[in-house]
């Protein structure tokens, strides 16, 4: 049982590492995209 904590704390901190980086990268995406969005307003202005 304990070995069995161990392991899920150890899982669980390699996915929170795992999915932060992947939150800024899709936070920096969606910056992009609506970026380009404004852009292609502006030229249809």
């Amino acid at each position: 049982m304990k070995l069995f904590k161990s392991l899920a704390k150890v899982a669980f901190v390699l996915s929170v590492l795992v999915l932060v980086p992947a939150c800024n990268t899709m936070h920096g995406a969606g910056k992009d995209v609506e970026r380009g969005g404004e852009k292609m307003q502006d030229a249809a202005k």
